[in-house]
């Protein structure tokens, strides 16, 4: 995994696991590789991945079942997409809007574009 220097290594990590969920690669009340693992995955200091465990436990997003490792909740699917099209409509929408805005392009424009782009 490349690393940015934008965000928080934690918060890269937390959205790399958040993507194994949403793709399905994990699904709810699924056992989640633990915190060693991730960290020896990604070339990180255990503390980071640990970091990470911390911050997705927090959003429910994860659990822990102590002495067995860490688990995706029986909401999580739905809490990380919450989580994530929160984090996009904060962060990433209003760059497009400004593009779309410089470029004048309306929304039926992308929406004309995105059709293409799901074929």
């Amino acid at each position: 995994m490349e690393f940015n220097d934008k965000q928080a290594i934690y918060l890269q990590i937390a959205d790399f696991l958040c993507e194994r969920i949403l793709k399905k690669h994990w699904n709810e009340g699924e056992k989640i590789p633990s915190i060693r693992d991730i960290a020896v995955q990604l070339e990180v200091n255990p503390n980071t991945a640990f970091r990470t465990f911390n911050f997705l436990q927090d959003k429910g997003i994860i659990f822990n079942k102590r002495g067995i490792g860490y688990f995706v909740a029986d909401d999580g699917f739905i809490k990380t997409m919450d989580f994530k099209k929160e984090a996009f409509i904060q962060e990433e929408l209003p760059k497009v809007f400004q593009t779309m805005d410089m470029l004048k392009m309306n929304t039926r424009d992308l929406e004309k574009e995105y059709e293409v782009y799901k074929k």
